[in-house]
């Protein structure tokens, strides 16, 4: 067996040839390992971000990562293992009504392990912690319990899980080798595979708040994460949807569980149900387990299970949430619709108002946000509301406001509706 180094494997991709399997392998054990210098692997990443990685190189690449941890067995369940991963967008708080709503259905078990927010879009785990006494960590005991009594639960993933992944991303954020297809894509594949899960959805977003900006864009990375999944052995597809105005009509860690719990009360928003809808449907068309998720969504059948999946991690779901101290309103100029509204700069200014964080480190706070009283499509009054704002501290306002000077248009008709699910990936 050759013996690797880093500067042959870097000098390899640098020059497009095709990495050999143990190279790839050693060359993350070591990096994972400290043995690689961070230099070095960010000479790797800048030569993958410029030439690529072929389909065989990506699924060893993936493979290598999930092997510098543990790969999670959800033995004993009984039930098909179903999960989706969205790739991050502003009010997308999906997973917090798809949890239950797949626990409703029934014939699956959903255990979902997530993460916190950075940057302008929000995390699944800062969202669940706004509810008083909720806590994201659980042993692999009492998950199998959870998932076995309530068939749902939401989690923080531990270090355990692909921990090359935590070094490589951290040294990508610092490099500008963030945008490489291959490189976020095993990212988010080699957690999820290690995660244990069967059957596996992925929410491509598309659009203004979206990492992805384009179609065509969002189309690759799908299809490259559809395909290190399928190889891998756990059943994926994808949907790509639009993330170019917020989804909902809240932004923010307590106000996206007040809207996820209307959701769940059958009454939500029409754009955040489709998507909700569409993803149950996907994992429900994997997994092979019939049923009509719009019925059980729009009849409130999935809110019991939301009760005893936050009971079950300690939380008190009936328990007064965190507010904000703070509350301003954003007027419109002028009557007609609202035309545009970008959820790149909704987002930035919720995260201004406390909602998230620039730093893993920072804190949030739960209160803040913003609600979006009229979306495009709906028409205004001049000196009517178009959002509200919430803060802790009234001088995060002007941050915000900042930037949302530009970010709502305004015309005399309606825009068209799109559909907000685009297309299909598998």
């Amino acid at each position: 067996m050759a013996t690797w180094d880093a500067t042959t494997v870097i000098m390899l991709k640098r020059d497009k040839e095709p990495l050999p399997a143990e190279a790839i392998k050693w060359f993350i054990k070591a990096y994972t390992d400290g043995v690689v210098a961070d230099e070095q692997a960010s000479a790797l990443a800048m030569a993958v971000f410029l030439n690529g990685l072929s389909d065989d190189e990506l699924t060893v690449w993936t493979q290598a990562m999930i092997d510098t941890g543990v790969r999670v067995k959800h033995t004993g369940i009984g039930l098909p293992l179903v999960d989706k991963h969205s790739t991050g967008g502003v009010g997308d708080k999906v997973s917090l009504i798809l949890c239950p709503l797949i626990a409703a259905i029934g014939g699956m078990a959903m255990p979902q392990l997530a993460g916190r927010g950075l940057g302008h879009t929000g995390g699944t785990i800062d969202k669940m912690e706004s509810i008083p006494g909720w806590h994201p960590e659980m042993s692999p005991e009492a998950m199998k319990a959870a998932l076995l009594d309530v068939g749902a639960v939401i989690a923080a993933a531990s270090g355990d899980i692909a921990p090359a992944d935590k070094k490589l991303y951290a040294l990508r954020d610092t490099t500008g080798t963030v945008a490489s297809i291959p490189l976020i894509a095993s990212s988010i594949m080699s957690k999820k595979i290690a995660g244990g899960t069967e059957y596996l959805v992925l929410d491509v977003k598309v659009g203004r708040g979206a990492f992805m900006r384009n179609v065509d864009d969002a189309r690759q990375l799908a299809e490259t994460m559809v395909g290190i999944g399928n190889r891998a052995g756990v059943k994926t597809s994808a949907l790509l949807t639009r993330m170019d105005q917020p989804l909902g009509r809240m932004v923010g860690n307590t106000l996206e569980v007040d809207e996820s719990v209307e959701t769940l009360a059958g009454n939500g928003p029409r754009d955040l149900v489709e998507v909700t809808v569409a993803l149950a449907e996907e994992m429900m068309a994997l997994a092979g387990v019939p049923g009509d998720p719009r019925q059980v969504l729009g009849s409130g059948g999935a809110m019991d299970k939301w009760d005893a999946m936050v009971r079950v991690q300690g939380g008190d779901p009936d328990a007064p949430r965190e507010r904000a101290n703070y509350r301003q309103e954003v007027l419109s100029p002028r009557s007609g619709f609202v035309t545009y509204m970008d959820a790149l700069n909704v987002g930035l200014a919720s995260m201004r108002l406390g909602a998230g964080r620039t730093r893993k480190e920072d804190a949030v706070s739960f209160g803040a946000g913003i609600e979006v009283l009229k979306k495009p499509g709906e028409a205004v009054e001049i000196g009517e509301p178009v959002l509200a704002l919430y803060a802790d501290k009234e001088p995060r306002f002007a941050g915000a406001r900042e930037l949302l000077e530009e970010a709502i248009a305004y015309g005399p008709e309606a825009p068209p509706a799109l559909p907000v699910v685009i297309e299909r990936v598998t």
